[in-house]
């Protein structure tokens, strides 16, 4: 069964709203021709990313769902977007770093068998993940942002989904290598903002909101 409507949550993490105004031109285009809306709001403490993650889709805070560090992690017990919607009868998608499956689907995530699955009737029935394993300021492992933008539009398209959620590390990456008042994130956010452009339309045109 198909909900009445359809969202796409995409998280580009590690972005200070000053950057997200002055450098995402694309978005901030929408916004100016009133066909999307701006909301300036405050983080959860600590606000430390899986922390927000498990907030972002529990609607609680740390302190109620336990997880307050990215070393302190777990399967929430707390009611999900994701177990929600596919209560309701509908289809989920993420295409995120390995802790939403975590703490939303299965814990320890097995890299072999949580790295892709489609689990109908499952709280995230069609998943794809990246880990980023290995880590470090010189090295930051993550996935091409258009990759992980196709990856979900691929999801929209061959299975439909009700609510789809992509998270990228990206940004919060480049913040953590370079600080956020530097040439290079400046020409970080002028790339995803294009790379999202080219993805936005075709989602509005199948209905998401």
């Amino acid at each position: 069964m198909a909900l009445k409507s359809k969202l796409l949550l995409i998280v580009l993490d590690g972005v200070p709203y000053r950057n997200w105004r002055r450098l995402m031109g694309n978005l901030e285009g929408w916004a100016q021709s009133s066909e999307a809306q701006v909301w300036k709001m405050r983080s959860v403490l600590p606000s430390t990313s899986a922390c927000c993650y498990a907030s972002i889709h529990t609607g609680v805070t740390p302190q109620a769902h336990g997880i307050l560090s990215n070393e302190n992690r777990f399967r929430v017990e707390q009611p999900d977007i994701f177990s929600e919607v596919s209560k309701a009868g509908g289809k989920t998608g993420a295409v995120t770093h390995s802790y939403w499956s975590e703490f939303f689907r299965s814990f320890p995530f097995d890299l072999v068998e949580d790295m892709e699955f489609d689990e109908p009737g499952g709280p995230i029935t069609h998943g794809r993940f990246h880990t980023m394993t290995g880590y470090n300021l010189k090295n930051q492992m993550t996935p091409s942002d258009v990759d992980l933008f196709a990856t979900l539009t691929m999801l929209t398209r061959r299975h439909g989904i009700d609510y789809g959620i992509l998270h990228t590390c990206t940004l919060d990456s480049m913040g953590h290598r370079f600080g956020h008042d530097c040439h290079e994130m400046d020409h970080a956010c002028y790339a995803m903002d294009g790379m999202l452009a080219a993805f936005l339309p075709g989602w509005r045109e199948a209905g998401y909101e």
